[in-house]
């Protein structure tokens, strides 16, 4: 993986000051210690960090054509790059290097802004070039690597692979963005193309920016969609069977590389898929990285040994003590803006351990939005029964008013936990999936916010994200609309960025096969009762790899990556939650109700209710204003 940054002048060519374009590239070292770079022209400077995987020896960047006209930096790995290396040299390109740096570029030159519907990976990446007088930024499908943005006034257009690297810049306002506070305080980070500093931008997933010298400032275009067309399926056997040739294959690709190479392996379904299918692929033992944790309600490394033992893998495993929360200062610098995913803690954890054996590592991300594995979708399509029978006249005014008089219980057992479902069940469909991702929801963020915070709202809700999302989708069923939505928010929002900016920061590259853009296309088609059956999400891919993995592996209770937030924040952080909460920071931006703050500290610290994850939101808050805006 690597770092990219640069700058390019609409209006003329400015020669931009070199010292700049070193200090934006440099505050990224951590994605690429291993080589950096510079182009600077009239009208254009780019900047590159590099971590070297493949091509070690010629493939440095920013790389330029022949005649220096055209020029690229470059994050990330295209994974067909030997297939496009083929075609283009018959087409009459000449390759200096075999890396895929060099493939994006002559791709570039043959098939112009439609080169990236060529590009099989995970990539984002910015050439200039001077005869077509134009910047042309990208990224890759899902939004695994990440490009951010800002039109500046004085007509230039920055961009960064991180926000850190367009802060070093003088001209780039730190101004917060109202919008981007109230979607944080909804969904723990800030969805794309938002960023939590007005003036900035993130480049969607599937997305492209053409910007060209004398033109008004462009918007991205989009070049690929999550599809959701039906698969054929006939025979059920052979359609597991399929489904593990593929996974096989997307794994395949993702094990080219001239470094040491391993897989986190948690125990769960997807990871231990996608180290079944790298052992029977390499010759030499998978290495494979687990994290333990010192209470057993929050470790799963038995399951994780478990596969180790069974494909002999070369496992490596560090126990953690629940109470590892002294990343918490680290993680403010680490995203750039409010991230508030506590798992965040044990996933930099695990990158860690993986950087002392190797370079590259293989995940399974991707498996629960493409397979519909979260608990929360057999929430939703019960919810959804109930919706398809009762008319909005009487659906709406009855559970309303239970939402409103059923009492919160989270002391309760689970199946009496009804407030929630109430709540959601007045609402359609995104407007009930909305509530149930919320960290706060849209009564706890009314509370939250003051009348001078959400006068500066004029009337947003952070609900019109997933509104924009699913009016745009390409398909209407239930459940696939919430997976579309997941796989256009949560996931690059929330999953891969925890995951991109976890394992940058130990120098780590990490490669998703479940996110090969091809197996998503096809798992997309299949059918709805392929993914959640009989209250069993991933039920095809559990069926397909039951000849592979253990019963106990396959349909044991989800666990997740959790930490004891409640319990922090009632013992060893005490005292740092109610300063946090309760401090100058959060009071000095004018935005919060007292009141309301203290009846979260107290009302959680007393016992009489859980509110660990909304008290984490607010503090992940606190420390971005502390370590980021402040700095």
């Amino acid at each position: 993986m690597c770092g990219v940054a640069g700058l390019y002048d609409t209006r003329g060519e400015r020669r931009y000051d070199g010292a700049l374009i070193e200090r934006m590239t440099d505050t990224m070292t951590h994605r690429g210690p291993d080589e950096r770079g510079f182009f600077l022209h009239p009208g254009v400077a780019l900047g590159h960090r590099r971590l070297s995987i493949i091509d070690i020896a010629t493939g440095q960047q920013p790389m330029a054509n022949d005649d220096r006209s055209v020029v690229l930096t470059y994050n990330g790995e295209v994974y067909n790059f030997q297939e496009l290396h083929s075609e283009l040299a018959a087409a009459g390109y000449h390759f200096k290097t075999r890396s895929d740096t060099e493939a994006l570029l002559r791709g570039w030159e043959h098939w112009g802004e439609d080169c990236v519907t060529r590009f099989r990976g995970m990539f984002a990446f910015a050439i200039w070039d001077a005869k077509r007088q134009c910047l042309f930024l990208a990224r890759d499908r899902l939004g695994i690597k990440p490009l951010h943005y800002a039109y500046l006034d004085d007509g230039s257009v920055a961009f960064a692979s991180e926000l850190k690297g367009l802060l070093q810049h003088p001209g780039v306002s730190r101004e917060l963005d109202p919008l981007a506070i109230e979607e944080y305080f909804a969904y723990g980070y800030v969805p794309e193309l938002r960023t939590v500093f007005r003036q900035m931008r993130k480049l969607p997933p599937g997305h492209t920016l053409l910007v060209r010298r004398g033109a008004p400032p462009a918007e991205p275009r989009e070049y690929w969609d999550v599809p959701f067309a039906a698969v054929p399926v006939g025979d059920e056997t052979a359609l597991r069977t399929e489904l593990v040739d593929r996974i096989r294959e997307a794994v395949d690709i993702r094990l080219v590389a001239e470094v040491p190479l391993g897989a986190f392996l948690s125990g769960g379904v997807d990871s231990s898929a996608v180290v079944a299918m790298m052992a029977g692929l390499q010759s030499e033992p998978v290495n494979t990285c687990s994290i333990a944790f010192d209470q057993k309600s929050f470790d799963e490394s038995s399951y994780a040994e478990a596969i180790a033992k069974k494909f002999n893998t070369r496992h490596h495993v560090k126990r953690v003590v629940a109470d590892d929360f002294d990343l918490i200062d680290r993680l403010a610098t680490l995203y750039d803006e409010p991230y508030a995913d506590s798992s965040a803690l044990p996933t930099y954890r695990v990158c860690e351990l993986a950087r002392e054996r190797v370079t590259v590592a293989l995940s399974g991300d991707g498996g629960d939005e493409n397979f519909a594995g979260y608990r929360r979708y057999k929430l939703h399509m019960f919810e959804e029964r109930f919706r398809a029978l009762l008319p909005d006249g009487l659906r709406r005014p009855l559970f309303g008013f239970l939402g409103a008089v059923y009492p919160k219980a989270d002391w309760a057992p689970r199946v009496l936990r009804a407030k929630t479902t109430f709540q959601g069940m007045a609402r359609d469909s995104v407007g009930a999936y909305f509530h149930t991702v919320s960290i706060f929801n849209d009564l706890l963020r009314e509370k939250l916010f003051n009348a001078r915070f959400r006068r500066e709202l004029q009337g947003y809700r952070a609900v019109e994200v997933l509104r924009r999302h699913a009016a745009r989708s390409p398909t209407a069923d239930p459940l696939s609309l919430v997976q579309y939505l997941d796989l256009k928010t949560y996931l690059p929002g929330d999953i891969l960025t925890k995951v991109d900016r976890a394992s940058m920061a130990h120098a780590l590259e990490v490669r998703v096969p479940l996110l090969d853009h091809k197996l998503v296309e096809w798992v997309s088609g299949l059918g709805p009762g392929l993914k959640l059956r009989g209250g069993e999400g991933k039920y095809v891919l559990k069926k397909a790899f039951e000849p592979y993995l253990p019963q106990d592996v396959l349909y044991r209770p989800k666990m997740g990556f959790a930490v004891p937030l409640s319990h922090w924040f009632r013992g060893a952080l005490r005292g740092r939650i109610r300063e946090a909460v309760l401090g100058e920071r959060l009071a000095a931006t004018g935005w919060f109700d007292r009141r309301f703050l203290e009846h979260l500290v107290d009302a959680h610290q007393s016992g009489r209710r859980d509110y660990s994850a909304p008290l984490w939101t607010l503090l992940m808050f606190d420390q971005f204003l502390r370590q980021v805006l402040d700095a």
